[in-house]
């Protein structure tokens, strides 16, 4: 890169940071490349402020090297700082204020940032450098922030169900008229079926990494050698084209059976028939209404049944475009939510896998490998774990925060706080997502390779998730209870005898002890 002190003057600095790699973002929408100068940079604070997995520094780290070399090709001039040049600053605050200094642009412009403490960051830009900051909408979104809150205010209850079938709607995805395809909005119960293991269950596209990528695992490995996770094999999209390569793929080979299998879960087969594309989508790579057109189109075209265009678009208009919306509502005293009162140091076992429970071992083994696990492993075994366990959610929360490659605080936090751990109060989830070993068994075949029983529910070969489950019942009896989709359950835990009901606690006790 050129040296600061050598820049020519500018009229804006338009920052892009790491998760909005897209050509036509708003900042970049708005700017011109014969007048404007494009800000990358490759901060040590973003890859450490939690210690993420190595794959994922790598990623983004190749992905944004690849991105300033296409804005290069559409014409922009990009400065970019790489991790361990001299004009490195380590911060936002920082780095933005040497090319300030540098390039004394006449205005600083941004999409407006993924999360509220980078935005709490560009808040003071202003005042500190003598500069105007324009923050543009994050258009990449279909629901706006604004919208949101106006879609939220003055409801007594906030469902995702609802606010999807009006993004629905907005969108025209998979709508007949003023009517769902098929003629209802929602295949959820279609889409709980267990799998069986096959030989030709088919697997994301890897790419082998080119010289630009090769660079970055060799920084990743000297820099943050330390953190968790495997950096290699490093199979990763890197680049626009090898993204859209890689969701072309799923759409055409694991889309069609996504639907039917996407809660299972299986011994040897991190990926089943999903995406593997979150990253991707959450990076700016892959554009989320061009993503679900084409799945839209594939259902049209008959290639793929309604319950797997649905439960994929559903994922994408409803639930994302909803914890997002619930992030930017309710944050920043969100991430401290702790309605269930749980203050458990999170287990060791989450970082080492080092547990003889087989679908916890399974989980966090996989995403030491491959900086990913689907939905269902993170919220019905290690996030079910860790709410039955009474595990402090902000606790999990830096840890999924940590591990995942498509993990950023605007989505990651509501999952885990709301979703995951009911430590919002039921402001996100209607009901604790709360299940014995019975449900895992049901949708996996750990259970048979499991040194635990899951069959029994008490002693010491039983399953932890079942003494766990009825002590979390009984613990928060009073709260659940007067929830309809609960109050069963706590019926039942009444129904136990008094001795069945001490051997529960003692049982969940002595399990508890040996965390």
């Amino acid at each position: 890169m050129s040296s600061p002190d050598t820049l020519p003057a500018i009229r804006n600095l338009i920052l892009v940071p790491g998760d909005q790699l897209t050509p036509d973002i708003s900042s970049l929408a708005a700017g011109d490349p014969t007048r404007d100068r494009v800000l990358m940079a490759e901060l040590q604070d973003e890859a450490s402020y939690v210690r993420h997995h190595k794959k994922k520094i790598a990623f983004l780290f190749s992905a944004m090297r690849h991105f300033a070399d296409e804005l290069r090709g559409l014409g922009w001039s990009v400065d970019y700082v790489r991790l361990g040049d001299p004009a490195h600053q380590g911060s936002f605050t920082e780095q933005v204020a040497q090319n300030v200094a540098a390039l004394k642009p006449q205005r600083i412009v941004l999409t407006e940032p993924g999360e509220w403490r980078v935005l709490e960051m560009v808040r003071g830009w202003a005042e500190r450098f003598g500069v105007p900051v324009d923050i543009m909408p994050d258009t990449r979104f279909l629901c706006s922030i604004p919208d949101f809150q106006h879609w939220a205010s003055g409801r007594k209850q906030l469902r995702m169900e609802y606010f999807y079938r009006e993004m629905r709607r907005k969108t025209g995805l998979l709508m007949d008229g003023d009517a769902p395809v098929g003629g209802q909005w929602n295949y959820d119960a279609d889409n709980r079926k267990p799998a069986a293991p096959d030989l030709f269950m088919p697997r994301p596209p890897t790419f082998a990494p080119d010289k630009v990528t090769r660079d970055v695992l060799a920084l990743v490995e000297q820099r943050f050698g330390n953190h968790f996770g495997d950096l290699e094999p490093f199979w990763f999209a890197t680049t626009r084209a090898d993204a859209q390569a890689a969701f072309a793929a799923f759409v055409e080979q694991s889309l069609p059976r996504f639907g039917d299998f996407q809660d299972a879960m299986l011994r040897g087969s991190a990926f089943l028939y999903h995406g593997v594309v979150s990253h991707y989508l959450n990076c700016g790579l892959l554009d989320p209404l061009t993503i679900c057109r084409q799945v839209e189109a594939a259902f049209r075209a008959g290639k793929v049944p309604l319950n797997s265009a649905e439960g994929f678009i559903r994922q994408i208009i409803g639930w994302r475009e909803y914890v997002r919306g619930i992030y930017w509502l309710k944050m920043p005293d969100y991430e401290r939510s702790n309605a269930l009162d749980h203050h458990r140091p999170l287990p060791d076992f989450y970082w080492t896998a080092e547990t003889d429970m087989a679908c916890v071992r399974a989980a966090v083994t996989q995403t030491k490998e491959q900086a990913y696990a689907h939905h269902i492993q993170r919220l019905m075994v290690t996030g079910n774990f860790a709410m039955l366990a009474g595990v402090d959610p902000h606790e999990l929360h830096l840890w999924y925060l940590s591990v995942y490659a498509d993990a950023y605080e605007w989505v990651e936090l509501p999952n885990t706080v709301g979703m995951s751990q009911f430590a919002d109060g039921g402001l996100l989830a209607s009901k604790p997502y709360a299940a014995s070993g019975a449900y895992i068994n049901r949708m996996s075949d750990y259970c048979g390779s499991c040194a635990y029983d899951v069959k029994q529910r008490t002693g010491p070969d039983a399953c932890p998730f079942n003494s766990l489950y009825w002590a979390f019942i009984a613990r928060h009896r009073e709260r659940i209870g007067r929830n309809p989709r609960m109050a069963q359950m706590v019926a039942t835990w009444d129904r136990f005898g008094a001795d069945e009901q001490a051997r529960i606690s003692a049982s969940a006790t002595q399990f508890l002890a040996t965390l």
